[in-house]
């Protein structure tokens, strides 16, 4: 769970979501994702899963568990290899 916050709060941010948005969405308050962002505690299951949905992430990727955050599932080879062409070709355009 070393990664927790820190993907949290991205995955906030991408969103355009602002804290109390994000707590207002998932049922706790601001103080808590704050909380969750600083590393000053964890959420339960439920609510992981929630945040897991919400983002369309694994649970393993909330927990740094998993680096790959785009879920892949379903899709054969060829098309989990065209998704990766497609984010690399990101990753370097963005990196100029």
């Amino acid at each position: 769970m070393i990664d927790f916050g820190k993907r949290l709060k991205a995955l906030r941010v991408q969103a355009g979501f602002t804290q109390e948005q994000l707590a207002e969405r998932t049922g706790v308050s601001k103080s808590i994702i704050s909380c969750y962002e600083r590393y000053q505690c964890y959420p339960s299951l439920e609510h992981l899963v929630k945040l897991s949905e919400m983002f369309h992430v694994s649970t393993d990727y909330l927990l740094g568990l998993e680096h790959n955050a785009i879920d892949v599932s379903g899709l054969d080879e060829a098309d989990i290899e065209l998704v990766s062409q497609v984010v690399d070709y990101f990753r370097k355009k963005n990196q100029k």
